[in-house]
């Protein structure tokens, strides 16, 4: 079941393994989902055409539409650069079905330190944020945006980029703030914490998230150790009840460089196995779980720069697990493709 540019699934045996999961607790999905690359993949390109012409504003408005007939879930990372309004989340909960799941990054007003030195902050950049873990804000200006549409709600995750000495002399005290933070949080959420220093990784970290039912989101990034390494690291699977986890870059390749090499994100263009073998171990350990006590949805999250095109990769990692095959034989002949 492979082809040149990666390995191939029909439409319907896709959805049918993705929702098969999904019954499970399972959720896997990608990280956004406008990508034109997709097209005569996931897209069918004549649905988003104007006067013969591909509508790129067409496209972007209505593909979550096509893209909720396959998937349960997907990562909202826009709201990690801009408070999602009520209308935000109501106008993309009105394009999806019952059962799916949207995972937001949380706006990086709470989660940003100091803000960096880049054209959209303006005179901001390089200044300390005033409203850093500010727990009342985080409660106002977005999980009030998520309330009346909890049942569509995933993992909600607070990704700190890199933080560097002037940030915190010390690990504790990031530790210290973020409990303190998590203590005035309302419950009934999933929750889960993306760090992207490596020195983060400490059993304090690991058992402060713990003590608040917050998972720590496992995460391939530039300067972090893999998924797979993460998971062996003792205690970084924080709560028994769920697992988040976000395949983005090769450790030690920057989010530029993997932009330059993967786009426009058409085809698989270099195999990642350890993160194929990394997310294979989490579906079936979370399946297991599932299978001997109720536990929460859990989500895995693949981004088209680890690979080249995280739909190809999603499939890969179904192929690996024989859901591939048992999806086909539930799904019947197709003659599409994904």
């Amino acid at each position: 079941m492979f082809t040149p540019a990666g390995p191939t699934l029909p439409h319907a045996a896709l959805k049918t393994a993705l929702h098969l999961l999904a019954e499970q607790n399972i959720f896997i999905g990608t990280s956004s989902w406008k990508y034109p690359g997709w097209k005569g993949l996931l897209y069918e390109e004549e649905r988003y055409l104007y006067r013969g012409k591909f509508a790129e504003s067409r496209f972007e408005r209505e593909c979550l539409e096509e893209y909720a007939q396959v998937f349960r879930t997907v990562c909202v990372d826009a709201g990690y650069y801009k408070f999602p309004s009520p209308k935000y989340i109501a106008d993309l909960c009105a394009q999806v079905p019952e059962g799916f799941k949207f995972s937001f990054k949380v706006t990086d007003e709470i989660t940003a330190r100091t803000f960096p030195k880049l054209p959209r902050y303006g005179e901001r950049g390089g200044q300390r944020n005033p409203h850093f873990l500010n727990a009342e804000l985080f409660r106002s200006a977005f999980l009030a945006s998520c309330e009346p549409h909890h049942e569509k709600m995933g993992v909600l995750m607070f990704e700190f980029s890199h933080f560097h000495p002037r940030d915190f002399q010390r690990g504790r005290d990031f530790v210290d703030l973020l409990d303190g933070f998590f203590s005035q949080l309302p419950k009934g959420w999933q929750y889960g914490v993306e760090v992207r220093n490596r020195s983060m990784l400490h059993p304090d970290y690991f058992a402060m998230l713990r003590s608040h039912g917050v998972t720590h989101v496992l995460n391939n990034w530039t300067h972090m150790p893999s998924v797979a390494e993460q998971l062996e690291i003792p205690g970084s699977l924080t709560s028994d009840e769920f697992v988040a986890a976000l395949f983005l870059l090769k450790p030690g390749r920057t989010y530029e460089q993997a932009v330059q090499t993967f786009q426009p994100y058409q085809s698989t263009k270099e195999i990642n196995e350890e993160a194929r073998q990394a997310a294979s171990a989490i579906i079936e350990m979370r399946r297991a779980d599932a299978a001997r006590s109720k536990t929460k949805p859990s989500f895995l999250f693949v981004n088209n720069r680890l690979e080249g095109n995280s739909l190809l990769t999603i499939i890969a990692v179904l192929d690996r697990l024989g859901l591939a095959s048992e999806a086909l034989r539930k799904a019947g002949p197709s003659k599409s493709g994904v």
